[in-house]
């Protein structure tokens, strides 16, 4: 938290003047009250009383102002700390590896960029406002009653300890369950969330009560702890209470004995009892800050994980910027494990694809194809082994130099809320509308946006709801094709597809690279989407089980036959 407080320190020490200000405004007042009591008593002096009296407001005033002031800057300023902190855990996670997200998960990350920030920033808000303010009263208050009266000192002397052991004893109890609460959050959120993200399949398999079972036992777990503790944090302002109010009536009573004994005057215990109830008030607002604390310190660690974790997917001290021809891309022995894993999913793959090259993937569920796609633009990276993109290592390229080569399209098409001309633009930001028309007719998707009202205009809405699976795909196709890539990959997005559109589709992505630098890699489940592919890869349980064309992997692999002969007929495989 120190790194984001660094800009601010300028407006921390204006915002430290006017509370310094202010407290001074509050700590001279029972000065002047006492005073003016005991000199008015002393004087019967009508006037001495309405001089003072006009001293009390410019004082009030000041005091006011310096306070308004105080408030505006502290609340600027925790606003923009939180501001800058958002940014940084966004750029943090924007930066993380597959296996980052993966140990954090989503939930837990929505939760940290936005509950756990809220709760630093309500902290903060306050403890620019009291933090502060309050130990200045308190150090100041005491030495001004000090020297009013050393006797009646001493009640404060023991009362203030007490209370501080208080506070801290509580805040000790409720820290450890304030971070289980984070967490319940965490676990109200990825209950949330799965719930709506699967709503369909919810109301398919008729499981609505179920999740509701779930969504209950997540919502009372959380409640049962925010109960338990803010029994513990509202056990103490009534307890700190007859802390004060036992305080207030002792001063009263030794000053009230001293005042008739002759030692003291009325003026000074009546200020002596102002700056009591100003100090042990000050105590009271750290104790409310204490209520808060715990729980924005639990939250502090948790944006400071995300914050401290570091990318497994870093770029080298010494990147490769020189680079021989393009659209080269080439797996040598290639070996890869997820975290954890007992077995590696990848086992020595090796083949190359050149530019003008058409490659397809199949193989059955859980053979490995998309793992080994992510590896090449390096969203994880191999175990042992090398990818290489141009003859070079991936790993000794910047990530941003990697994947300007690539043209990426997901398993899951993603569109984000927006016209379709952004969505497509997505892929490149300074494409001309003909590029994107032309983008458009390579993914078949200029029919049916052209038959819509606002054709290129038209606005998607989030993740693409208003248009179907198929046309989500082609989209998200168009956006890769935009960018007119080194290398293709696109992860079985033809599956959404009739076989007439992904025959078109294929043709023209092959006639768009004829001739350039760039390569296609594709999975794909169909067998009719990789016959005409210039190089088939069978993948089996992570290993290379077969490479060639259609005719020669019918002939010469076995597990190719197999899924072949469950898609097509007789006279197809003849």
């Amino acid at each position: 938290m120190r790194r984001f407080l660094k800009p601010y320190y300028i407006l921390l020490f204006l915002d430290f003047c006017f509370l310094a200000g202010q407290a001074t405004c509050d700590l001279y007042m029972p000065t002047v009250t006492g005073d003016m009591v005991n000199n008015g008593m002393m004087q019967g002096n009508t006037a001495y009383v309405y001089s003072s009296g006009v001293k009390m407001i410019f004082i009030a005033l000041i005091g006011t102002a310096c306070a308004i002031t105080a408030s505006f800057i502290g609340s600027r300023m925790a606003i923009a700390i939180c501001r800058d902190l958002r940014r940084a855990v966004f750029v943090s996670v924007e930066g993380y590896s597959m296996n980052n997200f993966d140990k954090i998960g989503t939930a837990s990350l929505v939760t940290r960029s936005t509950n756990d920030i809220t709760q630093i920033q309500n902290v903060l808000v306050m403890g620019f406002r009291f933090i502060l303010y309050s130990p200045i009263v308190l150090v100041s208050g005491f030495i001004l009653a000090y020297t009013k009266d050393k006797n009646l000192t001493v009640i404060l002397a023991v009362a203030l300890p007490v209370l501080i052991g208080v506070m801290v004893s509580f805040a000790g109890n409720a820290m450890p369950l304030f971070r289980m609460m984070q967490k319940k959050v965490d676990a109200v959120n990825l209950t949330l969330r799965e719930s709506l993200t699967g709503i369909r399949v919810i109301r398919a398999f008729n499981k609505m009560e179920y999740e509701k079972k779930r969504f209950t036992a997540a919502n009372k777990d959380l409640t049962q702890n925010a109960i338990r503790v803010n029994k513990i944090m509202a056990a103490m302002q009534p307890i700190m209470m007859v802390f004060l109010n036992l305080t207030l009536v002792s001063i009263v009573w030794l000053g009230g004995w001293q005042v008739a004994q002759n030692t003291t005057q009325f003026g000074n215990m009546f200020a002596f009892q102002q700056y009591a109830m100003t100090i042990l008030f000050s105590v009271i607002m750290i104790g409310i800050m204490f209520i808060m604390i715990p729980r924005a310190q639990a939250s502090a660690l948790r944006v400071g994980e995300v914050l401290e974790l570091k990318s497994e997917i870093t770029d080298p001290d010494k990147p490769v910027r020189e680079w021989g021809g393009k659209g080269f891309l080439e797996f040598r022995d290639v070996t890869f494990s997820y975290q954890g894993a007992e077995a590696p999913v990848l086992s020595n793959i090796s083949f190359s694809a050149g530019p003008g090259e058409m490659t397809a993937i199949i193989g059955g569920t859980g053979s490995g194809k998309s793992t080994l796609i992510n590896l090449i633009p390096r969203f994880y990276d191999v175990s042992s082994g090398q990818v290489l993109v141009d003859g070079v290592d991936v790993r000794d390229m910047t990530q941003k130099d990697l994947r300007d080569k690539i043209g990426f399209v997901p398993q899951g098409a993603v569109l984000f809320s927006g016209s379709v001309a952004e969505n497509i633009r997505f892929g490149k930001k300074d494409a001309t509308d003909e590029e994107i028309e032309n983008a458009a007719r390579v993914a078949q998707a200029y029919d049916f946006v052209s038959k819509m009202e606002d054709g290129f205009e038209t606005m998607i809405s989030q993740g693409g709801t208003n248009v179907s699976g198929g046309q989500k795909q082609r989209l998200s196709i168009a956006r890769a094709v935009v960018r007119k890539p080194e290398i293709y990959i696109f992860d079985d997005s033809f599956s959404a597809l009739d076989f007439k559109t992904d025959a078109r589709l294929r043709a023209a992505l092959k006639e768009e690279v004829k001739g350039s630098d760039s390569t296609v890699i594709f999975v794909a489940q169909r067998i009719s989407t990789v016959m005409d592919a210039d190089r088939i890869i069978v993948l089996d349980d992570g290993a290379v089980a077969g490479m060639g064309t259609h005719r020669e992997l019918l002939a010469g692999c076995p597990i190719y036959h197999e899924i072949a002969s469950s898609q097509l007929s007789e006279e197809e495989l003849a």
